[in-house]
């Protein structure tokens, strides 16, 4: 049997004939598979959702109780079946409730891993190795030059600028869902005990992951707070906002970025970034190549990001390997607006 008798791109996203579901689809559908809540994943708008009851809580606040006709919940590691098709989720350690989907059938395993990292994140449940025949990876940065640093030295830079600059409030640009709080846990894990504030933006989704049993210590909202009262506090707020009014009402701020793009010069450059915080949600180069191995995959489908580089190693270490090339992943946290994309990929110090 072909693996694209099993799982095969279409202009909706990654289908399965023989199950008639899609995973993570681009469009609305009868039947989807949701690896997770980022939007550019998770869409509204489907008949049938199948996800972790994480992802499916995260998506209704994101788009409201009703975001589609029937929900179905699933356990780590439970197989579910469909039509003859085996269905189990395993964790990704991209955000959570992230899950890599296996699909089985007729002897043929094919992981879906939607996005993934494998770093250690408390905000996350860890990373898991689906031995697989074929695996669907992302490549968000799937280029030799991404090898990301220790996210603890990062927010050591961080604190340094806050003891250097007391009397400045620093905006930290982080997405709402998963970044913004992994930053949280990480701040809290060097000793800052002081009160974290946050934008609006992510209240919902940072009350949700304090009541999942995430422990954040005390964040406050900015809006209750005197933002000229806010020199040396750690602001927490959505990209976007870093440069419209809301953040012009801080006198003088330090503005932060915590993204994996954020080893690119041009883009900290372009984005008026003062301090650039390396901290990915995504696999680096040298994680992305140790999951293939590990995987133990014969066949490997490379989709939204730097497919051509991953393909071309596969090919380098005798793995078959293609890029799927599906139009419409890659729309939310770290992944590259092309209106923004730097000119080269020159390394930050």
């Amino acid at each position: 049997m072909r693996p694209d008798d099993l799982l095969q791109p279409t202009p909706r996203g990654l289908y399965c004939p023989p199950a008639d579901v899609y995973i993570d689809p681009v469009r609305p559908v009868e039947k989807a598979l949701i690896t997770h809540g980022h939007s550019d994943h998770a869409r509204p708008g489907h008949g049938a959702v199948l996800a972790t009851a994480t992802t499916l809580k995260i998506m209704a606040i994101r788009y409201g109780e009703d975001f589609a006709g029937t929900t179905q919940a699933t356990d780590w590691g439970r197989p579910v079946t469909i039509n003859g098709v085996t269905f189990t989720f395993h964790p990704a350690g991209h955000i959570l409730g992230s899950a890599q989907i296996a699909v089985s059938w007729k002897g043929l395993t094919i992981v879906a891993s939607g996005d993934y990292k494998r770093g250690r994140d408390p905000t996350a449940e860890p990373f898991e190795v689906v031995p697989c025949d074929v695996f669907i990876t992302e490549a968000t940065f799937g280029l030799p030059v991404f090898r990301h640093p220790d996210p603890a030295a990062e927010v050591a830079k961080l604190l340094a600028s806050l003891r250097l600059f007391p009397d400045r409030a620093h905006l930290v640009g982080a997405y709402a869902l998963g970044k913004a709080q992994r930053v949280m846990s990480l701040v809290r894990a060097a000793g800052w005990d002081q009160p974290i504030y946050m934008h609006g933006a992510a209240e919902k989704l940072t009350r949700f992951y304090e009541a999942e049993g995430i422990d954040l210590g005390e964040v406050r909202l900015v809006k209750a707070a005197d933002r000229k009262a806010l020199g040396g506090a750690v602001v927490l707020c959505p990209p976007g906002s870093m440069k419209d009014l809301w953040a012009r009402r801080f006198p003088d701020p330090v503005t932060a970025f915590a993204s994996g793009w954020m080893r690119v010069r041009a883009r900290a450059r372009q984005g008026g970034v003062e301090l650039p915080l390396i901290i990915s949600d995504h696999s680096d180069w040298d994680e992305l190549r140790e999951t293939i191995r590990e995987t133990g995959a014969s066949e490997v489908w490379v989709t939204h990001g730097q497919e051509d580089a991953l393909v071309h190693w596969c090919g380098t270490v005798g793995l078959r390997a293609r890029p799927l090339r599906i139009v419409g992943y890659g729309e939310e946290g770290e992944a590259e607006p092309a209106d923004l994309a730097p000119a080269s990929v020159e390394p930050a110090a």
